[in-house]
């Protein structure tokens, strides 16, 4: 893949893709990608399998694409055609949406469309994302970092919010990862795994006593997410 690529998804369309090999060069290759800057941003991290619950959960998404559309969010995940990446990314598609759609993958575990695995399980892109951003990296979990730094890059001074629908010990990193750079973290009451695990710890400190993390009936998820890319108080 070229340094800017076009990727072509069979039966659903193209995607935008940049390669980063260092965080330097992630400023310049946003701006290859076309994304617009100072947007709100939303970073959707959690489950990557099948989700006990997938079908339970579909009109969650279909809200936080809703409102991704209204507030003009970047949403940025994972990117890979698995679990809640691929719940969001069919809500896009579903709704019509335009809002920028961008998964952040380490390049070493993923399919890119025309390409080799870089791993025996390595994992589809999603088709339904419309920008990828690639990083280095042969490991799940690879990404971590690179997830906020594609979100602090795109919102310059605008909110920014994770968003934690289920999920295991990489997504419990993510989780980590946002508390140490301040960004808030919204988590899913019973969607199960570290969701419901922090859930669990919400009276006995731990990352719930950051003060960043809010754990969140699914109904109520969309309005405590408007409220922080809003940037109400």
């Amino acid at each position: 893949m070229d340094a800017d690529a076009i990727l072509a998804f069979p039966a659903s369309g193209h995607a935008r893709a940049v390669r980063v090999q260092e965080e330097r060069h992630l400023d310049p290759a946003l701006a290859a990608l076309g994304l617009d800057r100072g947007r709100p941003a939303l970073v959707l991290v959690g489950g990557a399998g099948d989700l006990p619950d997938a079908q339970g959960l579909s009109p969650l998404f279909a809200e936080i694409v809703a409102l991704s559309e209204r507030l003009r969010t970047s949403v940025v995940d994972g990117g890979t055609d698995a679990g809640i990446m691929r719940l969001v990314g069919k809500a896009r598609a579903a709704a019509r949406a335009r809002f920028p759609l961008v998964g952040v993958a380490a390049e070493g575990t993923v399919v890119i469309p025309g390409g080799p695995p870089g791993r025996e399980d390595a994992a589809p892109l999603e088709p339904n994302h419309s920008h990828f951003v690639l990083v280095p990296g042969s490991e799940w979990g690879d990404e971590v970092p690179w997830l906020g730094r594609v979100a602090e890059a795109l919102v310059g001074r605008a909110p920014a919010a994770t968003l934690l629908v289920n999920g295991g010990e990489v997504a419990r990193r993510d989780v980590e990862a946002s508390v140490e750079a301040g960004r808030a973290v919204v988590v899913v009451a019973g969607s199960g795994r570290v969701a419901d695990e922090l859930a669990a710890e919400a009276h006995g400190g731990g990352l719930l006593a950051s003060g960043l993390v809010a754990v969140v009936a699914p109904g109520a998820v969309p309005g405590e997410v408007a409220r922080l890319l809003e940037g109400q108080k």
